[in-house]
């Protein structure tokens, strides 16, 4: 019997998660997912993109009919959605929530119930590579948390942390595509600078950024050895090195993850 999937907010990383359950073989979903967001051109997308999604009147509709529901809002609107659907709210229903830096004290307080999972998802869920991890709560059982491991691992890798270790996975996977992407297009310019086509510069650059994370995680190598093994001295690599060297490139990136975690943190406060 295929779990009904709900989501509450129907935006980009809601869309990414569903997309992904319903094309993976591995997640038992099937087309039994509803949703609920008070925007029509969220509700529009979402319809576009999961033909086979139900819209429900509201979030409380989705409560009441899901036995999985995703709280897929931004993390400043949560707690008022969280009032909005804690008396719909029983121990039938798994909450899963994805909104960063609110914490499951806050989701557990105001819905009443503990039977609650707090995950970080990342976008490229919707391509079956996502950097996942997840936190239960105390109400959450061991088959609570399979349910949930069985739905991300099927759109990408999942670890489950203590919570405490969320802001920062927040900060690095959570917000790390757009770091990535970032990286990817300024090696598409420089590719451009010295005289490629656009297209051609930005299908090496991105197929260089897959190439370089599947040495890591095929070889299981330290990256500093792969860049060893790269690197010849005088040669072309370390030139560029020097560079990213000298412009404090891995210190900048570093100060990222640390400020997109600190942000969850002042989220979580909020």
């Amino acid at each position: 019997m295929s779990l009904k999937i709900g989501f509450i907010g129907a935006g980009q990383m809601a869309t990414a998660l569903s997309r992904g359950f319903v094309a993976s073989p591995e997640a038992d979903v099937g087309p039994t997912i509803s949703f609920f967001d008070p925007s029509p051109e969220a509700c529009a997308n979402f319809s576009e993109s999961i033909s086979a999604a139900t819209l429900l009147a509201d979030a409380a509709q989705v409560v009441a009919t899901a036995d999985i529901v995703f709280l897929a809002v931004k993390p400043q609107i949560l707690p008022a959605v969280l009032d909005s659907i804690a008396a719909a709210v029983t121990t039938d229903v798994l909450l899963v929530s994805i909104a960063a830096g609110v914490t499951l004290d806050v989701i557990c307080g105001r819905t009443g119930s503990d039977r609650v999972i707090r995950v970080m998802p990342n976008t490229p869920c919707l391509v079956g590579k996502a950097a996942t991890a997840f936190s239960p709560a105390q109400g959450a059982t061991a088959t609570d948390c399979a349910a949930v491991q069985n739905l991300l691992d099927s759109v990408g890798i999942t670890y489950q942390l203590p919570e405490q270790c969320l802001d920062a996975v927040t900060g690095l996977s959570g917000s790390g595509p757009a770091y990535i992407y970032t990286i990817v297009q300024a090696l598409c310019g420089g590719g451009v600078a010295m005289g490629l086509p656009e297209d051609v510069a930005l299908q090496l650059a991105a197929q260089t950024a897959i190439g370089a994370a599947e040495m890591i995680l095929q070889t299981g190598l330290p990256p500093q050895q792969l860049i060893d093994q790269v690197t010849s001295p005088g040669g072309t690599t370390l030139a560029g090195l020097k560079v990213m060297h000298d412009e404090e490139i891995s210190a900048t990136i570093i100060k990222a993850v640390q400020a997109a975690t600190n942000r969850s943190i002042e989220l979580g406060k909020s």
